[in-house]
């Protein structure tokens, strides 16, 4: 011991300032107070010392941290290792992955706007849940109350991505002020019925919501009802969110559920952190976005959290980043004088990281969101689309005595048709100009019947593509006599 002291005060005799370390150093036995006198006889300021870890946390030297370490009735210093608060971000990778962190800290939150979780229910005195859960509306149709406790999971899992609050602990939500309404459909079991999912959709709408995540679904089509209430509910204002659905075997799922598969409906894919689709994902042209699905950490029931994996994981990131489009002060993206649902479901897809083929494609369709993108610079109006192109190979497939066929290969860029017709040969009515609108078709249509026409007579055809930039080209003329 003399020996071990004589050597303290040469050490920090040395020259230059004395650099603290904090280490623990551990003993042969429990310490009391003669280690404690050890630890200081050395130069080392005590911290803890501990009644049931052979070991006492101490500031020392660096000088005198191999003096320590040689002491025989010291087994060893190991060093007192920074630790840091567990980042929610990093927790929740989903959301780290679509970059909602860079949205957060320029004040856009999600603050206030409603979204519908229609599932299980939720914990809703979780404390990452329960600043946002907004109880007026929310209802339970299993047991039809007005308390929709979840005694499943999944919408507890759910309704975190979407919203758990930035609290500094567990993880946080891809819109983590916005508000949640939720509505129980699915038992503790996870099944329910199509008619409680038009409920709450409905009820949804009757109390503000403005989106609806939709992680459940059927393989088989439930019938018109369910798609009007998607549907009504939608051409009103409110954006549908839903999974595309996962496969129940080894085989590929190709084939999205319902409600997804709705045009109302935005059907969403799942990815893992290094943007593949993941392979329980199923796959099909209604799948309009995708989003992280893989290992998916969020709130759990009695407070916990929980990793899971699917569909119904990834689409509440998009629901989430919705959120946080609705609140940004977003630009009339098809200029139609509107700003509305439609405009948000065009900025998520348009600012989706483009994988897979390009362009939409039936695994990842238009590519993973990105809510850093979809949720900056808003206001800026997009640039017009490109007019869409000639219709290609316009021509008469067929006549008859009071009608006329007609066909073409389909343009690019178009949003409608517009087909005009003359009556008389395809000279006289270019030298007459003498063309009227006859039909508006949809986008994408490659044949038309025109019906109604006078027997024995010649008419003649144009036809061009249109979208909000403006009409394109006209196609060639067609012209077809009448029998």
């Amino acid at each position: 011991m003399l020996s071990c002291l004589s050597l303290v005060p040469a050490a920090l005799a040395q020259p230059g300032p004395v650099e603290w370390v904090p280490v623990i150093i551990g003993f042969n036995r429990l310490p009391g107070a003669s280690e404690q006198a050890l630890v200081r006889s050395l130069g080392g300021v005590v911290r803890h010392t501990y009644r049931f870890t052979p070991a006492i946390a101490a500031r020392v030297p660096r000088q005198l941290i191999q003096v320590l370490d040689n002491h025989p009735l010291i087994s060893v210093v190991e060093p007192d290792v920074t630790i840091h608060a567990i980042d929610e971000y990093t927790s929740a990778w989903g959301v780290q992955k679509i970059n909602a962190k860079l949205v957060h800290d320029a004040g856009n939150r999600g603050q206030g706007l409603k979204v519908c979780v229609i599932d299980t229910g939720i914990a809703k005195n979780h404390p990452e849940l329960s600043p946002n859960y907004e109880p007026n509306g929310s209802w339970d149709y299993v047991n039809n109350d007005p308390d929709p406790e979840d005694d499943n999971g999944h919408g507890t899992h759910v309704a975190g991505s979407i919203a758990a609050a930035l609290n500094g602990a567990g993880v946080v939500g891809a819109a983590h002020q916005a508000r949640i309404l939720a509505f129980k459909i699915l038992n503790a079991q996870g099944s329910g019925q199509m008619s409680d999912a038009i409920a709450a959709v409905d009820r949804c709408r009757l109390y503000g919501g403005k989106i609806t995540n939709n992680s459940y679904g059927s393989s088989g089509d439930p019938g018109s009802s369910v798609k009007a209430a998607f549907d009504s509910t939608y051409n009103a204002g409110m954006l549908h969110v839903a999974a595309s659905g996962n496969a129940t075997s080894i085989f590929t799922c190709n084939s999205v559920s319902y409600p997804a598969r709705y045009d109302s409906v935005m059907a969403v894919g799942a990815t893992d952190s290094g943007d593949a689709i993941a392979s329980f994902s199923c796959r099909g042209p209604e799948v309009e976005v995708s989003a992280p699905g893989v290992s998916i950490t969020s709130t759990y029931l009695n407070n916990g959290y929980a990793s899971g994996s699917g569909t119904s994981m990834a689409s509440p990131h998009v629901a989430g980043t919705a959120a946080l489009v609705f609140g940004c002060g977003l630009a009339d993206q098809n200029a139609d004088g509107v700003i509305n649902n439609i405009d948000v479901r065009l900025r998520l897809q348009n600012t989706a990281l483009d994988l897979g083929s390009a362009g939409r494609d039936n695994l990842f369709g238009f590519g993973r969101i990105r809510a850093d993108v979809a949720a900056t610079n808003c206001n800026i109006a997009p640039p017009p689309p490109p007019l869409p192109t000639i219709p290609g190979n316009f021509r008469v497939t067929s006549t008859n005595r009071t009608y006329i066929s007609l066909a073409w290969n389909d343009a690019q860029n178009e949003t409608s048709y517009q087909l005009e017709r003359c009556t008389g040969t395809s000279s006289q009515c270019a030298s007459s100009g003498a063309f009227s609108l006859v039909a508006t078709l949809s986008a994408n249509t490659t044949s038309y019947t025109n019906t109604g026409l006078a027997r024995r007579t010649t008419y003649t055809y144009r036809l061009r593509g249109v979208n909000s930039a403006g009409p394109g080209g006209w196609s060639s003329l067609a012209s077809g006599t009448t029998r």
